[in-house]
């Protein structure tokens, strides 16, 4: 069998008013999407959801210098496709694209799950958190938190990430304001959810130690990514609570992660197949495991990109969860003939080769791309 074209999908949708959400200083204003399709001369075809951290359209334009060197070549040769580089993100998310289209063409011909070509004795469901936490504003009802997480948990969440709201200089919020919500939260879903908090790297060392010990107090799950990513600042975090601290979501290579393996400064990573690739992520995935590290992946955008994500997590050695963005609208699945199902807080993989999952036929008709960045900036 050999590979006869690659191409990319380019799709948005506009978010309606009411869907737009916003942290720090930006608001989002659509949903993106960029799919990598791998056609065979053997009737069959990979697919693979890369990053819109990469935009679009400059993923097509790197996917098509990349597929020069790939047509005529076997998909089932892992050989064919090269390593991230790990120098930028957004060149790699498109290798990280046809990574994944190559495992699902590969599941599809050999007539196995992803998750089984990975490890001889896979999950067939993974337990899944719901992530989000991006719509409340501290000047005007940051309680809307709170209403959002005891709403999953009614929904039959078993855990939620929720990240520090809008931009705390504008609103004079300080880190004891933040611990005193961070409770409020804890108090009303206890006893129904684990929860999570990622600083998007937005906190001071200090603010960062005091969150990390009010959380570890009452029982949250981890500390993603609070500071500017450092492996000697993250290892003294990580060293003084029993909370895991979290990250490395931009990672494309197993070599960026050293220094934090060796400090001991993650206790569980996050790289995402999306923007790194099925194959990287499992390399990363086995090096954290000689260190006694956890992975729980980054997966935040659409819906083929979490079936990627959680192939992996249904392989690896001690599977935690997987992250579903909660906030990406209508096309996070729309994007698939069927979505799958999603019950009592786990993700059940269907029961088909490859990632398990089709996209639609007419996916640029229904959803053509729009220019631009996804978000803006605003100020107060």
């Amino acid at each position: 069998m050999k590979i006869t074209s690659i191409d990319t999908l380019c799709l948005s949708r506009p978010h309606e008013p009411e869907r737009q959400w916003f942290t720090s200083r930006y608001r989002t204003l659509k949903a993106d999407c960029a799919i990598v399709v791998i056609e065979t001369d053997g009737n069959l075809r990979g697919i693979g959801e890369a990053c819109a951290y990469g935009d679009p359209p400059t993923i097509k334009a790197r996917v098509s210098e990349l597929a020069k060197d790939l047509i005529g070549k076997d998909p089932a040769d892992p050989a064919i496709v090269s390593r991230p580089e790990g120098k930028e993100r957004a060149p790699d998310i498109a290798i990280a694209g046809i990574d994944c289209a190559l495992w699902d063409l590969r599941g599809k011909i050999e007539g196995k799950r992803v998750a089984e070509l990975l490890t001889s004795n896979p999950l067939e469901k993974v337990r899944v958190y719901a992530s989000s936490g991006c719509r409340y504003d501290w000047d005007d009802n940051p309680e809307q938190v709170v209403e959002e997480a005891v709403g999953y948990a009614d929904e039959g969440w078993t855990a939620f990430k929720m990240r520090i709201g809008t931009h705390w200089e504008w609103s004079g919020v300080s880190v004891e304001q933040f611990v005193a919500l961070a409770g409020k939260v804890t108090d009303a879903v206890s006893g129904r959810m684990e929860l999570m908090l990622d600083g998007n790297c937005r906190l001071t060392d200090a603010q960062s130690l005091t969150i990390a010990k009010a959380l570890d107090e009452m029982g949250w799950t981890w500390f993603e990514e609070p500071m500017t990513r450092d492996p000697d600042a993250y290892a003294r975090l990580n060293a003084a609570v029993d909370m895991p601290i979290t990250g490395g979501e931009p990672f494309t290579r197993v070599e960026a992660f050293e220094p934090y393996f060796e400090k001991n400064a993650f206790a569980i990573v996050q790289p995402d197949a999306g923007v790194c690739g099925i194959t990287e992520c499992r390399q990363i995935a086995e090096r954290a495991h000689e260190f006694g590290v956890d992975l729980a992946p980054h997966s935040w955008h659409n819906g083929l990109m979490a079936m990627a994500n959680g192939h992996l997590v249904a392989a690896l050695p001690n599977p935690r969860v997987l992250e579903i963005c909660r906030i990406q609208g209508p096309l996070q699945w729309a994007i698939l003939k069927e979505k799958p199902q999603i019950e009592n807080g786990y993700l059940i993989f269907p029961d088909a080769p490859g990632l398990g999952v089709d996209i639609l036929d007419d996916l640029e008709e229904r959803f053509p791309f729009i220019e631009g960045s996804y978000m803006v900036g605003v100020d107060r």
